[in-house]
């Protein structure tokens, strides 16, 4: 598609307008303010305009003329920030969206016009939500912040040096193992968000349903001991197992199909037949009280966390060579065994190893993939039943049913 050719006259204008926008909210968030007004409308847009004429120098030609310019607005806010500090109003906001003024008129003239206009769109947005942005600092929490601060920088750290290549007779590459890392992490630190956001305030079901986006076997556990602890509302903790249960096939669909799409075809509607069945197997279950309406499943561990995120590459290895060995030794039938062996903990690592090194989407493959979700079915429904003994008929022949319709 061809660029769209913006003429002379038309970037002018939109190095008016844009100018303006930003003059107009810094204008109306002074007179709301009541505090000294370091420019208004007309000034910004004299900046932006000014910015212009400085590009349009620069273009023919006149090189002195933008570095010039820019350091004269610099100048500029820098005597009008000095002017505030003697009325002990501190703040560099108006300052500095003066000097973001100039650079969106100077753009407007020298580069493609989708560049100023998302500066001063972005600008304007972001002085106009100030009392929400301050609203959302207040909310975040420190140590969920620093914990997705230190795996960005792992991340941005680590991966570009990681070698791309493939390692040992098992072929493990490094920077697609910690690729497949990011990706599952992501993943759930969605659901552990709003399993934060909305656990409290939306029922037990539905905090299970979002907290099977991170991990449905600790959101089983969790919701076995909430049955334990109310045991004449074990129906809802039933409820938000089961819900987190069905969210762990449409979630590893996800990642299949992100990792291998290929290998979507062959599988994708079995899963969310699954998914299906689970969600059906959940009504009909009544609670003796109403729950509480505090109570909820709690988020498991942040999974972007550094910790998590290395537990999972190191069995997302270790599951690969083992996969590789047992098929080596025992072929397909050892394959099947690791599989129903896997169900005991977290499967995502085993079923996304398989996925990965498997060239070709064979029976064998979805077979163990199958094998291994029915065999974390049992699990689930072992660990809820145990800790839940007033829904535990209920639970075994729920979960009893749905391991069943695994088998082809």
């Amino acid at each position: 598609m061809p660029e769209i050719e913006w003429p002379l006259h038309l970037r002018f204008f939109i190095a008016l307008a844009l100018s303006f926008l930003i003059g107009l909210e810094r204008e109306s968030s002074g007179a709301k303010s009541q505090g000294p007004l370091f420019a208004g409308v007309r000034t910004y847009s004299l900046i932006g305009v000014y910015g212009f004429g400085c590009a349009w120098l620069f273009h023919i030609n006149v090189t002195w003329a933008l570095p010039v310019g820019m350091l004269s607005i610099a100048a500029l806010a820098t005597t009008g920030y000095l002017a505030k500090l003697k009325l002990n109003h501190i703040g560099w906001t108006s300052e500095v969206a003066v000097l973001l003024t100039f650079v969106t008129g100077a753009l407007s003239l020298l580069t493609q016009i989708w560049v100023p206009m998302a500066l001063g769109i972005v600008a304007t947005f972001l002085l106009s939500e100030k009392s929400q942005i301050e609203k959302f600092v207040e909310r975040v929490d420190k140590a969920e912040f620093l914990a997705v601060l230190k795996f960005l920088l792992v991340t941005l750290i680590i991966l570009p040096v990681l070698p791309d290549a493939e390692y040992t007779q098992f072929d493990l590459n490094p920077r697609h193992i910690w690729q497949i890392v990011v990706l599952v992490s992501s993943i759930g630190f969605f659901g552990y968000l709003l399993t934060k956001k909305f656990g409290d305030k939306v029922g037990l079901w539905l905090s299970g349903l979002t907290g099977g986006i991170v991990s449905s076997t600790a959101v089983s556990i969790a919701a076995g001991r909430v049955a334990q602890k109310y045991p004449d509302r074990s129906g809802n903790a039933l409820q938000a197992s089961i819900f987190a249960s069905s969210v762990m096939y449409l979630r590893i669909l996800i990642l299949i199909w992100i990792i291998k799409p290929d290998f979507i075809g062959l599988i994708w509607w079995k899963l969310i037949i699954l998914a299906v069945i689970g969600s059906a197997l959940s009504f009909g279950i009544r609670s003796r009280q109403p729950m509480p309406e505090k109570t909820a499943v709690r988020s498991p561990q942040n999974p972007f966390e550094i910790k998590p995120a290395l537990i999972f590459a190191t069995m997302f290895v270790a599951l690969s060579v083992i996969t590789v060995l047992i098929t080596k030794l025992y072929g397909s039938a050892g394959m099947i065994v690791l599989a129903a062996a896997t169900g005991v903990t977290d499967i995502d690592p085993f079923i996304l190893s398989l996925v990965d090194k498997t060239p070709s989407f064979e029976s064998l493959v979805i077979s163990a993939i199958l094998v291994s979700m029915m065999s974390n079915t049992i699990i689930k429904g072992m660990y809820f039943a145990f800790l839940a003994k007033q829904e535990r008929a209920a639970t075994l022949w729920r979960y009893g049913l749905w391991a069943a319709l695994h088998l082809r």
